[in-house]
């Protein structure tokens, strides 16, 4: 059995895994259920993430990214060493080789912390790629090109907006603001507007059933269940899709602001690419109804979600591995080294 090369996108809600010449072999939720009194891991991914809210005292479900980056570094050593060995198999012979998504704005103490982790949890070697270039490379989007691209990748902690040409970012931003804060827009404004506590999941239920950052014609309703605040009983409530573009107001704006300093931030040359190209979202994000349409309306530049718009960074994670002998090892910068292979 030889070494693998594998691919990690490795994201605050989601870690996906993709393998080279088998494609993406695992998709599972950022999630670890420890044993507090022995230290012990318990599960993880999905089969964790049902636990988040409902343990017993001994037991507690942690989220060990946030915002993009590792908030919890012990407990995320020992996920990412269970998705390699997952990956992998239990082979102590052949380390693969790694690399890894991560936000472009992130700090090099965060980056060392990535790296760290990876090695520590058996990787060979470890790269970095940021992540607008991955998806942009996972999108299909010819980055090597003379032509101007804009991505817009809305994951869990963090959205990354990326203006490519020539192999690399020639304008960048990222904000810490993507689904996890429409979550905690959704908690916010159901205890607000209707005086109920609803949990996270049931937060992530609404957005994904009947979220939208734009007013439909025909309006969807979904019945959630919470605690009363008046009372503190559990009470069923009825929201509407058409509430949900006034309670995610808040974190929808700062992701079209910063569209538009980037866009603002962008030679006029490649401007005039992006408006023929138009702007390609990716990212569990982006799958928000109403999103690509609301920022369509206004940049004024025609937006389109990319097929498979989840996948689309772990995808282009691992196509980058065709290229792994040319990235310097550790390197955050995939993009700087104008790698015109693609």
């Amino acid at each position: 059995m030889m070494g693998r090369d594998i691919g990690i996108d490795l994201g605050t809600a989601t870690v996906l895994v993709y393998v080279k010449g088998r494609g993406i072999v695992l998709k599972e939720p950022s999630v670890v259920a420890i044993d507090k009194n022995t230290d012990k891991i318990l599960k993880v991914g999905r089969e964790a993430q049902q636990m988040l809210g409902r343990t017993p005292g001994n037991i507690t479900a942690i989220r060990p990214l946030r915002d993009g980056v590792i908030s919890q570094y012990e407990i995320t050593l020992r996920m990412i060493q269970y998705f390699i060995k997952r990956a992998c198999g239990n082979s102590v012979f052949f380390k693969p080789r790694v690399i890894i998504c991560v936000p472009s704005g992130i700090t090099e103490v965060e980056e060392r912390a990535v790296v760290d982790a990876a090695t520590q949890a058996g990787a060979k070697k470890t790269y970095l790629i940021e992540e607008p270039v991955a998806a942009a490379i996972g999108a299909g989007i010819d980055i090597s090109l003379p032509n101007g691209h804009m991505v817009v990748d809305i994951g869990g902690g963090t959205t990354d907006i990326a203006v490519t040409s020539l192999g690399g970012v020639v304008v960048s931003e990222s904000i810490k603001v993507a689904g996890d804060k429409f979550d905690e827009a959704i908690i916010r404004y159901v205890r607000r507007k209707h005086n109920v506590l609803i949990g996270e999941r049931t937060a992530e239920e609404i957005k994904i059933r009947v979220g939208s950052a734009w007013p439909h014609d025909e309006p969807k309703f979904i019945d959630v269940k919470g605690r009363c605040l008046i009372q503190g009983l559990p009470r069923v409530v009825r929201i509407s899709s058409n509430e949900i573009p006034d309670a995610l107001e808040e974190p929808i704006t700062a992701i079209v602001e910063a569209v538009c300093s980037v866009i603002e931030r962008t030679p006029p040359e490649l401007i005039g690419d992006i408006l023929y190209n138009g702007i390609v979202m990716t990212g569990g994000g982006s799958l928000l109804s109403g999103l690509d349409k609301l920022l369509a309306t206004v940049t004024g530049i025609k937006t389109m979600v990319a097929d498979k718009a989840v996948s689309c960074v772990a995808v282009g994670t691992g196509l980058s591995l065709d290229h792994i002998s040319v990235i310097p090892e550790g390197a955050i910068n995939l993009s700087r080294q104008r790698l015109s292979r693609y």
